[in-house]
């Protein structure tokens, strides 16, 4: 009888766990002395300058004397500040989205012609290509959306007549596709998810003419198709909120990194997807809201300051929570004072949520975000030039949508695509150069021993 293939490889790996650990082990006072910039990090908590752009750009402290000054945090798009961005389309009662996107793949604000054009492509680009949903979506379903977003990205390369050309114009056109059909992408594995994981009906929507991206998205992901102009808006603000953030952020990196070798947008794009999965990047706000179950749990009077101190202390401690010591939706690579993001869907959610019966729930989130600090003191550890990220109230605001936790970081796709896009496109035309960093080797030296003496 043959053995069990399953048990012997088990057994095979149990057995060499401790040569793995040891082969891998890098202990962190190794990067001590050496010019190493652990995570692409100066020692002041400054990213390391790996290129330029003039897409993006994130402020959140000042250099002075080469001492790095915390400040109130800035994001800007194009040389544009996103709160007067999103002040211009709010204050005249219009979507935003298609207008950032169309600033930041063109560099400029676009007229209204120019924008209805834009509109309009769009609206033709988000139809999948024939037999793609039932042949690349609901025939290898997923329980997880950013996979099965990955794995849709690099199929549309087999629909594309010409995947490999990297002209510029060949560029745009296939941005425009990405950035037209990852909605419906993700709506429609979500409702595959739905039915096969969850047990529902299969429901699956067309995008429909004459709406904005927030408003097909909502259309095609609700089983019942309904939505109100106000939850609409809201999304269209999470989705210009989330639309860019330098090309340094590990998702935007990714994207370049690949794009340096000249692989095709697909391939890009896809690994792009991957890195925004992760709980440390996107993947936070799923994290946010898993933490604040626990809170809402573990804390059983939510106005009492003290007994919210203790439940953070034992996150902290790797007592409470996940178990790893973290605080999600605390801290950012370069807001320190505050990140204009999370201050915007704060105040927003505290408006939505007035009245309502999440007003208890957000005034637990303020409390929490007010009170972090303090747990840090408490521990012994500082939190200066620590502030809450758009994390810390995005998927707050997206479960008042209605929206599940499933689709928090998918949504955040959703609106990326398009500064991977500007990214991508930027990288291909500007830069000559493979990105390729060094890394220091530690292994000492060793010689080889013939398998008959080992």
């Amino acid at each position: 009888m043959q053995p069990d293939v399953s048990k012997v490889v088990a057994e095979f790996i149990d057995n060499r766990i401790a040569d793995i650990q040891e082969s891998i082990s890098v202990d962190i006072s190794q990067y001590v002395g050496t010019d190493v910039k652990r995570g692409l990090r100066n020692a002041d908590g400054t990213g390391v300058m790996a290129g330029i752009t003039r897409i993006g750009d994130v402020r959140g402290y000042k250099l002075v004397d080469g001492v790095r000054q915390p400040m109130r945090g800035q994001l800007v798009y194009r040389g544009i500040d996103v709160e007067k961005l999103i002040d211009g389309f709010m204050g005249e009662g219009r979507f935003g989205f298609e207008e950032t996107a169309y600033l930041l793949l063109f560099g400029k604000l676009p007229d209204s012609t120019s924008l209805q054009v834009f509109q309009d492509i769009l609206a033709e680009y988000r139809t999948l290509p024939p037999g793609f949903t039932e042949d690349m979506i609901l025939s290898a379903p997923s329980i997880d959306i950013m996979n099965k977003l990955a794995r849709s990205v690099l199929a549309l390369y087999l629909y594309d007549p010409n995947p490999e050309l990297t002209d510029l114009r060949s560029e745009l056109d296939k941005a425009l596709h990405l950035i037209a059909r990852c909605p419906v992408i993700v709506a429609h594995a979500f409702a595959a998810k739905r039915h096969y994981f969850d047990k529902e009906s299969l429901i699956i929507h067309r995008p429909q003419d004459g709406l904005s991206t927030a408003e097909n998205f909502l259309h095609i992901a609700r089983q019942n198709s309904s939505f109100t102009r106000e939850e609409a808006q809201l999304l269209d603000l999470c989705l210009v909120l989330h639309a860019e953030h330098g090309g340094g952020n590990n998702s935007a990196f990714a994207c370049r990194v690949l794009s340096s070798t000249g692989t095709d947008i697909y391939s890009a794009i896809a690994a792009a997807v991957g890195s925004l999965k992760g709980p440390k990047h996107g993947g936070a706000n799923k994290k946010v809201m898993e933490m604040f179950k626990c809170i809402e749990e573990g804390v059983k009077d939510w106005t009492d300051d003290e007994e919210i101190v203790a439940y953070l202390r034992r996150i902290l401690r790797k007592e409470a929570g996940c178990g790893d010591g973290l605080i999600y939706g605390f801290g950012h690579a370069i807001y320190t004072l505050s990140d204009p993001r999370a201050v915007r869907l704060r105040d927003l959610a505290s408006k939505l949520a007035k009245g309502t019966p999440y007003e208890a729930e957000f005034n637990l989130f303020a409390s929490v975000e007010r009170l972090i600090p303090v747990a840090f003191e408490k521990e012994g550890r500082s939190a200066e030039g620590m502030c809450v990220n758009v994390d810390f109230y995005s998927g707050f605001v997206y479960k008042m949508l209605g929206i599940p936790d499933e689709l928090y970081t998918p949504l955040f796709a959703v609106a990326r695509m398009v500064g991977w896009c500007a990214h991508r496109i930027e990288e291909v035309f500007n830069q000559s150069r493979i990105i390729r960093p060094a890394y220091k080797a530690i292994a000492p030296d060793m010689e080889f021993v013939p398998l008959r003496d080992r």
